[in-house]
């Protein structure tokens, strides 16, 4: 008889870390649904993520330590996951389970690296890692957006979070007769702070900042939505045999909650991307009755991101195939109630912060077992006596260190194995008729990479290469934008020719000294670099896209594109559209 499998939920959020919850302690906060599913689940509280968003999702989804599946950053090349992971979608997708995929992905937008590439068998995701960036649809806003729908655009009526529950909560519907796995992503409350006037005014008058009000109010705006999912759970009477879980990717974003702004941190120092507590610390909130998971216990043992998978899959009864093997480890036992052994407590886990084209040894990284962290190598902290991490103590206690040091270099080795290998963008796939290369996965290491769409609007210049994968040999067409298709802009158009509501007061914070003056300055021609190829180059002028061709054998290659302008000036576009001419 086959093993019992339940219905799996994940709702992850996006920058929202351990403080921001009534139920940890947030004097003001407004989360009455998320403090009640805090009462009725167990609760790991010693959770730790990766520090940053696409390596926390890059460990979720695998099992693995980010900085070993080659995801260490959030743009330039390094938040793709590299083709040869084993998803959980994959997991259960092949168990038979519907998958479901609702909001922020961040692994890749480019096949083989799309959701759907993954496991995912229904997918309504925005694009990079944020609504806003360079790869999601122009425009977008977080009110009445255009999503990818299954590797197609749609438009959608109201605020993202709530379309993407309301998504969501249509696929639990129409599968519910069957296991399904659903994740919940939401970019929220991820900047930019935009939320509908009624929730930030919910905080109006009890913080210092604006941003923080917002942040708030984005919080609470989940909560809303957190709890119409366990009403509709409990409606198609589902809501025993879920296992629901909530977590958030990392540490609270400090750019809205910074401590001089009021904002509450639970004691603990550091905020997103930091290698303190405050940093990596995070809510993991599981409930499954039917499993006897629940009845608002604590569980103290380290626990973390790359646990996800494995214990998932214990849950549901999935045996990973010969050959595979995780990082992380199972916490079904813990979960149930069972007590820890003595492994949890000599359990060593590492956490570190990149975001450089290249991992550098022990860059912004924490080490821990049990109260202990060991620090950028040399701080030692205890958080029984210290848990705002005040005082270093490493010179009390060389053994400690030792052994964490010792433990640290296990952990580099296992991380940096893969670490000089390609993960290219494949152009010339029968499954994506047209790939796009972007700036957000542009690599470089020697400027800055342009990201988000507001650095797009002001010309921001940055200068690097793609790796490519061209799947087969043919006649391969490069298009070369200023703008993507959807803004249907010319190549020429500056910021002033843009059809959208355009963020002065963004731009107007910027530093100037990072932008070009390509928009006074009209591009007057388009240059194509492929490693074996003559150059190409072609003159613009009032069109929409500079268009290029070649023959290309198929093969990995590296791809360098400019606009140049009559000044000299050169930028990479940020936009290149790819496909494969078939023949006639």
């Amino acid at each position: 008889m086959p093993p019992h499998r339940p219905n799996v939920i994940l709702v992850l959020t996006d920058d929202q870390g351990y403080p921001p919850l009534a139920a940890h302690g947030h004097p003001f906060l407004r989360t009455p649904n998320l403090d009640r599913f805090h009462a009725e689940a167990v609760s790991l509280d010693q959770c730790h993520s990766g520090t940053t968003c696409a390596p926390t999702r890059a460990g979720l989804m695998t099992g693995n330590y980010c900085n070993s599946t080659g995801v260490w950053h959030t743009i330039g090349g390094r938040s793709l996951l590299r083709k040869d992971e084993w998803t959980l979608a994959d997991a259960l997708g092949q168990a038979g389970y519907r998958t479901g995929l609702f909001g922020k992905w961040h692994l890749g937008d480019e096949y083989p690296y799309r959701p759907q590439d993954r496991g995912f068998q229904t997918c309504v995701v925005h694009g990079g890692g944020g609504i806003g960036q360079g790869p999601d649809w122009w425009g977008n806003d977080y009110f009445d957006d255009t999503y990818i729908v299954d590797g197609r655009p749609r438009a959608f009526e109201g605020y993202c979070t709530d379309v993407f529950f309301r998504e969501a909560m249509s696929f639990i519907t129409a599968n519910q007769d069957a296991p399904f796995l659903c994740v919940i992503s939401t970019n929220a409350p991820h900047s930019p702070y935009n939320v509908e006037p009624r929730y930030q005014a919910l905080y109006d008058g009890q913080t210092k900042t604006e941003n923080y009000a917002r942040f708030l109010g984005m919080i609470s705006n989940i909560d809303d939505n957190f709890g119409a999912l366990r009403l509709r759970l409990a409606e198609l009477g589902l809501e025993d045999d879920t296992v629901l879980m909530f977590m958030s990717d990392n540490g609270q974003c400090g750019f809205a909650a910074h401590p001089e702004g009021g904002a509450f941190n639970a004691g603990m120092r550091g905020f997103k991307g930091s290698m303190y507590e405050g940093g990596h610390r995070i809510p993991w909130l599981t409930r499954w009755p039917r499993g006897g998971i629940g009845g608002g216990q604590v569980v103290t043992p380290l626990s973390a991101y790359i646990d996800v998978m494995p214990t998932l899959l214990e849950l549901c009864g999935i045996a990973p195939p010969a050959g595979r093997a995780f990082h992380g480890r199972s916490l079904a036992a813990l979960l149930r109630g069972e007590p820890a052994d003595t492994s949890w407590t000599e359990r060593v886990i590492v956490t570190d912060t990149q975001r450089t084209p290249e991992p550098i040894k022990w860059r912004m990284s924490c080490v821990m077992k049990g109260d202990w962290r060991l620090v950028n190598r040399d701080e030692l902290y205890d958080l029984v006596t210290d848990p705002g991490q005040r005082a270093n103590i490493a010179d009390q206690h060389p053994g400690v260190v030792a052994e964490l040091r010792e433990a640290y270099e296990a952990w580099w080795e296992i991380c940096t194995r893969q670490a000089g290998e390609t993960i290219p963008i494949s152009v010339g796939a029968p499954t994506q008729q047209i790939a796009e290369l972007r700036t957000h996965d542009l690599r470089n290491a020697d400027s800055d990479v342009v990201w988000n769409q507001d650095q797009i609007r002001a010309g921001q210049a940055c200068q690097g290469y793609w790796e490519v994968l061209v799947e087969r040999a043919g006649d391969y067409e490069f298009a070369f934008r200023r703008w993507p298709t959807e803004a249907g802009h010319a190549i020429r158009t500056g910021i002033e020719g843009d059809d959208v509501a355009f963020r002065r007061d963004a731009i107007a914070r910027a530093d100037w000294s990072l932008y070009t003056g390509g928009i006074a300055l009209p591009i007057t021609a388009a240059r194509l670099e492929i490693t074996g190829h003559p150059p190409l180059t072609v003159q613009v002028a009032d069109e929409t896209a500079a268009v290029l061709r070649l023959s290309l054998p198929a093969g990995e290659v590296q791809v360098r594109g400019w606009f140049l302008n009559e000044a000299g000036l050169t930028l990479a576009p940020y936009y290149i559209y790819v496909r494969r001419l078939e023949a006639a």
